[in-house]
């Protein structure tokens, strides 16, 4: 596949974490492998939290020119220094976000399985769209986002696309033609190795 052809790398962190342990965790991915952005998914909810694992995830994603998104918490984005968000619920809140954040940060959407969503996402602003989960997962109501989706959008929009969710190396192998980018976070950080993990996730990719 030739690298103006393959799918960048899109890395989410844990929902929950310690940042003195997962920093050199993260710097060990991001020094290894060519990491297009970085979601912060912390299940939380307090601030203090969230701010020091902003502060160390945005140190390192910063260091190496990486952008650090973080899920759900517009208000957030210009108060810890990030670089956009990550909206769960497809076109709902994206113009509130996009009229609260100007236009520079980054907003994705993640919209399901759904084509129109992705469509009334993209339509009110949104930066790119991800579709999941794309592998059997016992999460959600076990709805796919199945392969011919990515083809359809592959085709016909020019909206960045994300693949995310219960992702395999079968999966990855068959998605690359299609999808702009693979959101990988949950594959690989329960390994006792999240690198090596990640490697083989990704070894389609050449």
């Amino acid at each position: 596949m030739a690298d103006e052809d393959r799918p960048q790398i899109y890395l989410i962190t844990p929902h929950s974490f310690e940042p003195e342990v997962f920093a050199p965790q993260l710097a060990a991915v991001l020094d290894s492998v060519d990491i297009a952005c970085v979601r912060m998914a912390l299940a939380g909810e307090d601030e203090d939290m969230l701010s020091r694992a902003a502060d160390a995830c945005r140190e390192l994603a910063h260091a190496r020119d990486v952008p650090l998104v973080i899920d759900r918490h517009i208000q957030l984005v210009e108060r810890l220094g990030l670089d956009g968000v990550h909206l769960p619920d497809g076109a709902r809140n994206i113009r509130a976000a996009r009229k609260a954040l100007g236009s520079d940060p980054i907003i994705g959407s993640y919209c399901g399985a759904s084509r129109h969503d992705g469509m009334n996402a993209g339509e009110a602003g949104a930066d790119y769209i991800s579709f999941g989960p794309v592998g059997d997962s016992a999460l959600g109501d076990g709805t796919k986002a199945e392969a011919e989706l990515f083809a359809w959008w592959s085709q016909m929009i020019e909206l960045p696309v994300v693949a995310e969710g219960a992702l395999d190396v079968d999966i990855v192998e068959a998605l690359a033609p299609a999808t702009d980018f693979f959101a990988i976070g949950p594959e690989i950080w329960s390994a006792d190795d999240p690198f090596a993990a990640l490697r083989t996730l990704i070894a389609p990719l050449g």
